[in-house]
């Protein structure tokens, strides 16, 4: 009984010794592996510096234009609101020409040339500042610079084309402070054509 208790124990070591030397690494793998030149280290050293480089030349160049749109359009805001003083301005003087009591008045002349004055002056301050207005003689409605608030049917001007401009609209360097009011012009509808077609 001993014997075979000893035959068995053997065994066992045996087997587990053939299973830890299956499991250990051979001592030619890790020479299998080949350890990088000093020349593949330096190269690969060198493309993470210029990584890294050019992800810094990369967040200055983001930093500088950030603070440069700031001080651009930093005052966006208050240029837009300052548009309605202007527009104020225009529209007093378009009701005072028109009102019937005040047409009778001797100083009227120098109370519109006044307004006119100070009108003149903020449109000098506004340039200055790069606020400039959008001309719109003789263009075409693009909806980057003209919001639509009517259409007419009109033979006389191709379709698209500003017939009137109702309130102006203003830049702030290439931005668009405040798009122009206009009225397009359009073609006439085909039943209208019939129409005018049958009265002939």
């Amino acid at each position: 009984m001993s014997e075979e208790k000893e035959n068995d124990n053997k065994d066992l070591k045996v087997s587990k010794e053939t299973q830890d030397s299956e499991k250990a690494p051979s001592i030619g793998a890790k020479e299998n592996v080949p350890e990088k030149t000093l020349e593949e280290k330096l190269q690969e050293s060198e493309e993470k510096l210029l990584r890294s480089l050019a992800e810094i030349e990369n967040q200055r160049r983001r930093f500088e234009k950030d603070i440069k749109d700031a001080f651009e359009f930093g005052s966006f805001n208050f240029a837009k609101e300052s548009l309605s003083i202007l527009d104020n301005l225009q529209r007093a003087k378009e009701a005072i020409k028109n009102d019937e009591i005040l047409k009778t008045n001797k100083d009227l002349d120098k109370f519109l040339e006044n307004i006119t004055i100070i009108e003149k002056d903020l449109i000098s301050i506004f340039e200055k500042n790069r606020i400039k207005k959008i001309d719109v003689r003789d263009k075409k409605f693009d909806p980057n610079f003209h919001q639509a608030m009517s259409e007419i049917e009109d033979d006389k001007t191709s379709p698209g084309s500003i017939l009137q401009e109702i309130q102006s609209g203003y830049m702030l360097g290439d931005r668009l402070l405040r798009p122009v009011l206009v009225t397009v012009a359009k073609k006439k509808s085909s039943k209208d054509q019939e129409n005018k077609d049958k009265k002939e």
